[in-house]
């Protein structure tokens, strides 16, 4: 038998750090599965991207543009910004990550919110830093409870924006009040990862603040509305003294030259983007109706998912109804890692997993 003494050790707050574990994508014995966990377009990606991705196919022997030139480029075109404030990543998950490898010391805290992102806490601990959880008011960010997290070992705020898995959001005035009150050495961190489906006529994604102030960054990904999660590609958006830190530390080729390819090709095409929020709204919205009706509470929601929240009684409980749902081919999310031991996430599908869905829960409850 082994002696672990002998073996290499890491870190003790490396092994305090709960997997992050992602979404179910199949059933054993199924025929046919709706994925609905994963907050995943159901328009998929641009054409355009498609083709550029297959032809990217003609350099798989060169390593790719380190710098990322031409999907900063179009990024920068699209949002009216400067190239050199932006920086790519391997999804934006390895620059949230990359995030609180460089500003937080051994010891030092970062606060995230109560529902936050998982990947939060897991980025903090990896780096020796701390979590420290900012309560939420009505499953909501809220500024006054953040600013009181805040203390002498603080050096970041992640919070997402709008948030995942309630897929509420705060208004513009509410993350500049946040910046305002902040140390300027804290670092704010807005994830909007969600910011193209939101409509509403008071959100800001995070680009003003970061252009008139110092301390707040921007991440960004096409995971979501672009449709394209399978290549991994995110971008943040920050004040060149954060963009220099950065990419003293992410790996010199961290984006693929397919995901270089595709996801310029793709930030060009912003009729099928137009297409999917398009899509994303009429069935968020018809979708909440239906379940409300069904007597479920639903949170209401800005991003491209709802978290439909279920009664105690047994028989009806989220754990049942999950497996109810695998039974008709429907794959929801389990959100009891994020607090909501007795609730399922669900992203807005095609039309049919959209009906599937009511038609398999109107019965599961009845």
């Amino acid at each position: 038998m082994t002696d672990t003494a002998d073996m290499p050790r890491p870190r003790a707050s490396i092994l305090d750090i709960a997997p992050y574990m992602p979404g179910e994508s199949e059933i054993a014995g199924a025929n046919r599965v709706f994925k609905l966990a994963s907050n995943e377009s159901p328009l998929g990606p641009s054409p355009a991207a498609i083709e550029a991705f297959r032809a990217a196919a003609q350099e798989l022997t060169q390593y790719p543009d380190g710098t990322a030139h031409g999907l900063r480029a179009a990024i920068a075109e699209r949002h009216g910004l400067n190239p050199d404030n932006i920086v790519c990543g391997n999804g934006s998950d390895e620059l949230l990550t990359l995030l609180a490898q460089a500003f937080l010391e051994p010891g030092e805290e970062a606060i995230h919110t109560e529902h936050g992102f998982l990947i939060y806490p897991v980025a903090i601990r990896a780096a020796g830093g701390v979590p420290v959880v900012a309560r939420e008011e009505n499953l909501t960010a809220s500024m006054d409870n953040i600013l009181a997290c805040v203390g002498p070992r603080t050096k970041l705020v992640y919070l997402a924006n709008p948030n995942n898995p309630t897929g509420t959001y705060l208004p513009f005035n509410e993350l500049k009040r946040l910046q305002q009150a902040l140390p300027a050495h804290v670092l704010l961190v807005i994830d909007a990862a969600y910011a193209e489906y939101v409509e509403q006529p008071d959100y800001e994604a995070g680009i003003e603040l970061v252009g008139s102030s110092s301390n707040v960054v921007m991440t960004r990904t096409f995971s979501k509305a672009y449709g394209m999660a399978g290549l991994r590609i995110g971008w943040m958006y920050a004040p060149r003294h954060v963009i220099d830190v950065i990419n003293r530390i992410r790996g010199p080729f961290n984006v693929n030259v397919a995901a270089l390819a595709a996801g310029a090709a793709a930030m060009r095409d912003q009729a099928h983007l137009r297409r999917a929020v398009a899509h994303n709204s009429r069935w968020r919205d018809w979708l909440h109706e239906q379940l409300a009706a069904l007597g479920l509470e639903v949170t209401p929601s800005v991003a491209n998912f709802l978290l439909i929240h279920f009664p105690d009684t047994p028989g009806k409980t989220a754990q049942e109804a999950d497996a109810y749902l695998k039974r008709h081919g429907l794959i929801l999310r389990r959100v009891a890692g994020y607090g909501f031991p007795n609730a399922l996430r669900v992203s807005i599908g095609p039309e049919e997993a959209n009906r599937l869905l009511v038609d398999a829960l109107r019965e599961f409850l009845s």
